[in-house]
C-alpha cells in the first residue's frame, strides 16, 4: 500500500478555518483534526506567521487507501465601472437666448475669448456649459499624452511628443471627445500650471514635469465654476493661457512651454463678489442671466428636467435629431467662418461704438468684430451688417464699462443709446431735442411757481 503525504503548506491551504488566517501550520498539527483543534502555546508564539492564503488551494480527499491532491481554483471578482449619466442636452435648455448664443459662438470661433456668465442660483449656468460639450467634435489625439497634442500639428503637440515628431516617428492617433476640465475653487497654482513630479525625483533622481489642469484641458473647455470666489492671481495665469495659447512653467528647476489652447468658460453669482475690471475685461462676452418668467417656458424646462431625471438615456435619445442638427450647424459655421466679410464701413463704427462709451483698450472692437463674424456664420451668411453687430454689442461691451454708482442709466442702456445714435443719428438727434424742450419747460414752470419768493423758501408740495 502506497501513501502520498501532504505537506504543511497543503494541509494548511486545505483547511477553510486557515483559508481565513485562523490557524498556522503548528496549529493544524496540534489539533489532530480537520478545520478545529485547540490552540496551543506552540502556535500561540507563532501568530506573527502570515495567514495561508493562495489561488490554488490543494484540497485533501479520502479515496480507497490514499489521499488524492486536486487544484480549485477561487472565482475571480469582477469589477465593474459605474455607467456615466449623459449631460443634459443642450437644445432642450429653455429660455436664456443670451447665454445659449454666447457659447455657440465661443464654439465657432473659440479666439472669441470665452464667456463669463453671471447671474442668480438655479438658472442653468452650470448645466448649458456642461452639455455644450456634446456639440463639439473629437479631436485626434496621441494615446497616452498628457497634453491632448495633436499628431500633425506642431503648434499642438506637447514637449515629448513634438521630439519624438522631429526625430521622424510616425505618431499614432485616436480620436477622443473634446475635454472638459473643471476647476475646482480649492485648486492651487501648482495644481494648475503643473510642477516638478516628485515621484520620479525620489525614485529616479531625475527632474520631471507633472502636467496641471492647463495641459489637461488643451483643444477643450475650462470651466471655472464660482470664478468670483476665485483667488484673483489665480484667475489671471488662466487667463493668460487662453489668450496667449500656451503655458509657460518657470519652478523648482523646471523650465518647460506646453500648448494651452482652450475655451474659457467662467460663472458666478454676483450677489457673492465681483470680479477686478482687469480680469472682466480679459473675458471676451460676459452675460447676464435671471430667473425665468415666462410660465409656459418654465413650466416645459420643469417637465424636461424631470423626465430627464427619472430615464436620461431615454430623454437625450428621444431629442437626438435635435442636437444633430444643431452639431452639423456648427460644423458647417466653423467652414463658413474664414469667408465672412465685414465691411470697412461696419468696422468703423464698431470703432465709433467704442469710443463713444468711452471703453478702455481695444480688446472690446477686437471682440465684437469676431464676435459679429461668428454670429453671421452661425446665421449660415457671408456679409456682415449693422444688425448683426447690435445683436452681439451688449455681450461684448457691456462688462467692459467703467461702473458708477451714482449713474442712474445701467451700462446695457448706455452701449444701446449709443447704438442707436450711430445706426440712426436723425433720429437719436430728434429725440434729443425733444428732451431738452421738455425739461425747459418744466424749469420754466418751475420758476413761475416760485415767482415773488425768496431763495430757499419752501413752496409747497409739488
Amino acid at each position: 500500500m502506497m501513501h502520498f503525504t501532504a505537506t504543511a503548506s497543503q494541509r494548511c491551504a486545505a483547511s477553510p478555518f486557515a483559508r481565513r488566517g485562523l490557524y498556522s501550520d503548528n496549529a493544524r498539527q496540534n489539533s489532530g483534526q480537520r478545520g478545529v483543534g485547540n490552540i496551543s502555546d506552540t502556535n500561540r508564539s507563532n501568530r506573527h506567521q502570515k495567514p495561508c492564503f493562495g489561488g490554488q488551494v490543494m484540497a485533501t480527499l479520502s479515496k480507497g487507501h490514499g489521499i488524492v491532491a486536486a487544484a480549485a481554483t477561487e472565482p475571480e471578482v469582477k469589477v465593474s465601472r459605474a455607467k456615466r449619466r449623459p449631460n443634459f442636452p443642450f437644445s432642450r435648455i429653455a429660455g436664456q437666448e443670451d447665454m445659449k448664443l454666447a457659447l455657440l459662438l465661443n464654439v465657432v470661433d473659440p479666439g472669441i475669448g470665452g464667456v463669463l456668465i453671471m447671474g442668480d442660483r438655479g438658472c442653468g449656468k452650470s448645466v448649458a456649459v456642461r452639455s455644450i460639450v456634446d456639440l463639439l467634435p473629437e479631436i485626434d489625439v496621441v494615446p497616452g499624452d498628457d497634453f491632448n497634442s495633436s499628431p500633425t500639428s506642431t503648434k499642438l503637440m506637447g514637449p515629448d511628443v513634438l521630439q519624438r515628431y522631429l526625430a521622424g516617428e510616425t505618431l499614432a492617433s485616436e480620436m477622443v471627445k473634446t475635454p472638459l476640465v473643471e476647476l475646482p475653487l480649492g485648486a492651487t497654482e501648482d495644481r494648475i500650471c503643473g510642477t516638478i513630479d516628485i515621484e520620479k525625483a525620489l525614485s529616479e533622481g531625475i527632474k520631471a514635469y507633472e502636467p496641471g489642469l492647463l495641459a489637461k484641458a488643451n483643444r477643450g473647455i475650462l470651466y471655472v465654476d464660482e470664478v468670483n470666489l476665485l483667488d484673483d492671481g489665480l484667475v489671471d495665469v488662466v487667463l493668460d493661457s487662453a489668450a496667449g495659447g500656451q503655458n509657460t512653467v518657470e519652478r523648482e528647476g523646471v523650465s518647460i512651454v506646453h500648448p494651452a489652447k482652450f475655451i474659457m468658460i467662467g460663472s458666478g453669482n454676483p450677489a457673492e463678489g465681483e470680479l477686478r475690471p482687469q480680469l472682466l475685461d480679459r473675458f471676451g462676452l460676459c452675460v447676464n442671466v435671471s430667473t425665468l418668467l415666462d410660465v409656459d417656458a418654465r413650466t416645459q424646462m420643469t417637465l424636461d428636467r424631470i423626465a430627464y431625471e427619472k430615464d436620461a438615456d431615454a430623454f437625450v435619445q428621444s431629442v437626438k435629431e435635435e442636437q444633430d442638427a444643431l452639431r452639423e450647424k456648427l460644423d458647417k459655421a466653423r467652414a463658413l467662418l474664414p469667408k465672412v466679410e465685414i465691411p470697412r464701413a461696419v468696422r468703423l463704427k464698431i470703432s465709433q461704438l467704442g469710443s463713444m462709451v468711452d471703453i478702455d483698450g481695444i480688446r472690446g472692437d477686437i471682440v465684437c468684430n469676431r464676435a459679429a463674424a461668428a454670429f453671421v456664420a452661425l446665421e449660415g451668411r457671408k456679409k456682415v451688417t449693422m444688425d448683426d453687430v447690435i445683436r452681439v454689442a451688449l455681450l461684448c461691451l457691456n462688462h467692459r464699462l467703467r461702473k458708477d454708482p451714482l449713474d442712474p442709466i445701467d451700462n446695457g442702456a448706455k452701449v444701446f443709446l449709443a447704438l442707436r445714435k450711430i445706426v440712426n443719428p436723425e433720429e437719436a438727434a430728434e429725440e434729443e431735442r425733444r428732451k431738452k424742450a421738455e425739461e425747459a419747460a418744466a424749469a420754466e414752470k418751475g420758476d413761475s411757481k416760485r415767482a415773488g419768493m425768496k431763495a430757499g423758501a419752501w413752496s409747497g408740495l409739488p
